[in-house]
């Protein structure tokens, strides 16, 4: 285990808190081991650039226009759907 040379201050609600307390007492640790374990938990950034590499490689093929100018309106076509 690394030093802890970090403090930080973190505002819970209720509900989050307990979910926390409840937690840490099933495990017999505290709340900020919780806290910790799940910080840990978070992918790093170079397995969330394999994971998009991946989906894009697995991606069915597609037809794109050959005009730029049909492209960018496709785009925008799909961008105004999705908002």
């Amino acid at each position: 285990m690394s030093y802890l040379d970090r403090r930080i201050q973190l505002l819970l609600d209720e509900p989050r808190y307990r979910k926390l307390a409840r937690e840490a007492r099933r495990r017999r640790v505290s709340v900020a081991a919780v806290i910790r374990e799940a910080i840990d938990h978070l992918p790093a950034e170079a397995d969330q650039r394999r994971v998009a590499i991946e989906e894009v490689l697995a991606a069915e093929p597609m037809t794109v226009p050959l005009d730029p100018a049909d492209l960018r309106q496709e785009l925008n076509s799909a961008h105004d759907r999705a908002g």
